[in-house]
């Protein structure tokens, strides 16, 4: 069945030809950019068919009928939460380890401005990623599903990865918060829909999820 990027739930897609530029806060500036959705070379790649669009309700069959491996680049507290058992974990971001003046402060304003909401540390691009997916995936041959929590930062390192040489990609379409609980085989605390949300968010979600529960049990 052919994706329609433009039907995914994912913000950056859905505005057409001209979505609205999104911010991605790094470390030092250096490391800072801005990403356009519909003019990255992944978005052309997906479109084109180079790169197979997975929905994840078809991912636990292209693992274990066509021989793909899940690739998730989330952060590391993002996956503790919750994870795809057997899949394999290489981080798009890190942490910033710098403490600085001037990165404590940008810090700070993360932390006021984004992450006591989103539970999202203030984060750079990992420097060895291209390297760590060579060492926990050899080849570039080999059929990986690149997969994150909504599907953007996937986007971005299936570009990457497909200008390194890899060939068999496939992007989880939507992420993992389109997942359904029987998509996959999780492990963690977590659903793995939900393992993106965190800070005072997450206890909203949480909230929400209690009032569903108590109102689908009302007379």
């Amino acid at each position: 069945m052919a994706i329609q990027l433009n039907q995914l739930y994912i913000p950056t897609l859905k505005y057409g030809k001209q979505p609205p530029k999104l911010h991605i806060s790094t470390a030092r500036g250096s490391n800072t950019f801005i990403v356009n959705a519909a003019s990255t070379s992944a978005r052309q790649l997906i479109q084109s068919g180079v790169v197979r669009p997975i929905l994840p309700k078809d991912a636990a069959k292209a693992v274990n009928s066509e021989g793909f491996s899940v690739l998730d680049i989330r952060p590391v507290w993002e996956r503790e939460k919750a994870s795809v058992t057997g899949s394999l974990h290489v981080p798009l971001f890190i942490e910033d380890p710098d403490t600085s003046p001037i990165t404590l402060l940008k810090k700070w304003v993360h932390f006021g401005y984004i992450g006591l909401w989103t539970g999202q540390k203030f984060t750079m691009l990992n420097p060895n990623f291209l390297a760590d997916v060579e060492a926990a995936s050899p080849g570039r041959e080999n059929k990986l599903i690149v997969a994150c929590g909504e599907g953007l930062r996937s986007m971005m390192a299936v570009s990457k990865l497909h200008e390194e040489g890899y060939k068999n990609l496939g992007w989880l379409a939507g992420g993992f918060s389109r997942a359904a609980e029987d998509d996959f085989p999780v492990e963690g605390t977590e659903k793995l829909q939900y393992a993106t949300v965190g800070g005072a968010s997450y206890y909203f979600l949480q909230l929400l999820i209690l009032l569903q529960a108590v109102g689908s049990k009302s007379p």
